[in-house]
């Protein structure tokens, strides 16, 4: 009995252990330090990190099934690279899915609901605030999700953060030092009252401009 625990123990410590990486690896992508087009090995990474280099290559093969790295034979895993077709297109469906899904959210869901996750939209302006990248990603992508999730549907708020992971914020820091982040982060706030209003045309008009204004913050770093 206390083998099968043990090993029960390990295997945990192992899966944190490459939560982890990924979770590092992610915020490497985002701020730029791994850099689209470039390819990196395995061992070198697990170097930087201090730790063997199983958990870096399993960790890069949870990002490869998300699309943010591809495998290169022999050499390690290239970091995608996103064209601006790419992301206009991910901008669309997110258009598609996410407009009309929140105007039937501010029809349907309770003012309990709606205010709970009034905390998540103000950490967003708190992260932006700070600086801290990697914090307000992890919040913005809460807000979002948890707002769709009210809907009901499973599959709509997997395909979302999934279509997130693979749109994500290329050079944020750059976008972060012009002083754009908090305008964007301070229209979750805004959206979150319109909907308490019960103003579902409002709300989708809201949507549709703070993904309009996501989108160009892509492009005014991609250009």
């Amino acid at each position: 009995m206390g083998g099968h625990l043990k090993q029960a123990n390990l295997v945990t410590a192992q899966q944190r252990l490459r939560d982890q990486v990924a979770h590092a690896l992610r915020a490497a992508l985002i701020s730029g330090e791994l850099q689209p087009g470039r390819v990196y090995s395995a061992p070198a990474l697990a170097a930087d990190f201090g730790i063997s280099a199983t958990p870096v290559r399993e960790a890069m093969l949870d990002l490869v099934r998300e699309g943010l790295v591809e495998p290169v034979r022999n050499k390690g895993f290239r970091v995608t690279e996103v064209s601006e077709r790419d992301l206009d297109q991910y901008s669309e469906l997110r258009a598609l899915i996410e407009v009309p899904t929140v105007g039937a959210v501010t029809r349907s869901a309770t003012r309990e609901q709606l205010q709970e996750l009034r905390p998540v939209a103000e950490e967003i302006v708190a992260r932006a605030q700070e600086h801290d990248l990697i914090g307000y990603l992890d919040a913005d992508r809460r807000f979002h999700l948890g707002l769709l999730a009210l809907h009901g549907n499973d599959r709509l708020v997997e395909t979302v953060g999934d279509l997130r992971k693979r749109s994500r914020l290329y050079g944020l820091t750059a976008l972060d030092e012009r002083g754009l982040l908090v305008a964007s982060a301070e229209e979750h706030l805004e959206l979150l009252d319109v909907m308490l209003e019960g103003d579902a045309p409002g709300a989708e008009a809201l949507m549709s401009r703070h993904l309009g204004h996501v989108r160009s913050l892509w492009a005014s770093e991609d250009s």
